[in-house]
């Protein structure tokens, strides 16, 4: 089969604020009565965030998810343009040569969509063909590859995956143990991957596991004042039931002993360490992934990529991590280098 590679990344960031300012200018007045907000804040792992919409300067916790998604709309086609002309920079693409562009997001809906307003603004063909991920969540950056790879390697034409979460327009704050830790960690972002057929960071295999039981679990649900998170603390205990069989999965089948770098989706500090005690890993192997999540939070789907990045160029096997509702499970083996 035609090797596909991940050719280039490119990035968008909204505007930064720290955590603590966050907490002492907004949250602390929302969410601190029971007396456990602070504490969630403090141990998230997250220093800074990423905001379209700062609570600080702009409160949107009574808009209705209308008002929302027509701010998603205004917000997210900037933000992902400057992605995806980052991403086929680094390529060495033009928006001209894609054949497919995809978009992942969880955040906001509109028709026409990120998809169409990005591809039209950066000059992608008319005949392009076009395809939308919606809210899978946080996982979502892996099956989106594997698909976008696939039409890779149908078809030997570059094409581009934009993952856009703008997970600042969806606060509503509460007394509830699930929404505090959302709001601690939550952020926005908008990363952009080029893939072409040819060598590079060559896309291998992927895995999936989907255990229906724990469901209730993990949610992300569409109300009138936006989308609200579920999250169960048993998350960290379902996943550590699956996690190695997963991965040694992937790895038996394609022969491979030794993994180079490892981008996991920081969902959180326990999440984290759930993966590194589960798998064995080194102390310093998910150094990336912390540090994403104290820079940058967690960004959703593009959280991955963000980690990913980091690891580049990265020689010998990489293996790409995300978890989301379902609860679900992928993780991607990658080959190679991405700059050769």
């Amino acid at each position: 089969m035609t090797a596909v590679s991940i050719a280039g990344m490119g990035r968008a960031l909204p505007a930064a604020v720290s955590q603590q300012e966050l907490w002492d200018g907004y949250f602390r007045g929302h969410v601190d009565s029971p007396g456990f907000g602070s504490r969630i804040f403090s141990n998230s792992g997250v220093v800074r965030r990423h905001a379209v919409v700062n609570p600080l300067v702009e409160d949107v916790s009574g808009w209705s998810t209308g008002q929302r998604m027509r701010r998603y709309a205004l917000e997210a086609v900037p933000l992902g343009s400057l992605a995806v002309s980052a991403a086929l920079a680094d390529a060495g693409a033009a928006a001209s040569e894609v054949g497919l562009f995809a978009v992942a997001s969880c955040t906001g809906y509109a028709s026409p969509g990120v998809d169409v307003h990005v591809a039209a603004e950066l000059g992608m063909p008319s005949d392009l063909r076009r395809l939308v991920f919606g809210h899978m969540g946080c996982y979502a950056a892996i099956p989106a590859l594997g698909a976008v790879a696939d039409y890779v390697a149908a078809h030997s034409r570059p094409a581009v995956l934009l993952n856009v979460e703008l997970t600042s327009l969806h606060v509503q704050p509460d007394l509830s143990r699930d929404q505090v830790v959302a709001h601690a960690l939550f952020s926005d972002a908008a990363v952009a991957t080029v893939l072409t057929p040819g060598s590079g960071l060559e896309v291998v295999d992927l895995v999936a596991v989907t255990d229906p039981g724990t469901s209730d679990h993990m949610t992300w649900d569409v109300t009138d004042l936006g989308f609200r998170m579920g999250l169960s603390p048993k998350v960290p205990d379902v996943l550590a039931v699956h996690l190695r069989p997963a991965v040694e999965e992937l790895l038996r089948r394609n022969g491979v002993t030794s993994v180079a770098g490892w981008a996991v989706h920081p969902g959180g500090p326990r999440i984290l360490e759930t993966v590194e005690e589960v798998l064995r890993l080194p102390s310093d192997a998910l150094d990336a992934s912390r540090a994403v999540l104290a820079e940058h939070g967690n960004c959703s789907s593009a959280t991955v990529l963000l980690v990913l990045q980091r690891l580049l160029p990265a020689d010998g096997h990489v293996v790409l991590l995300a978890f989301g509702p379902g609860l679900t499970l992928y993780a991607m083996l990658l080959r190679g280098r991405l700059h050769q």
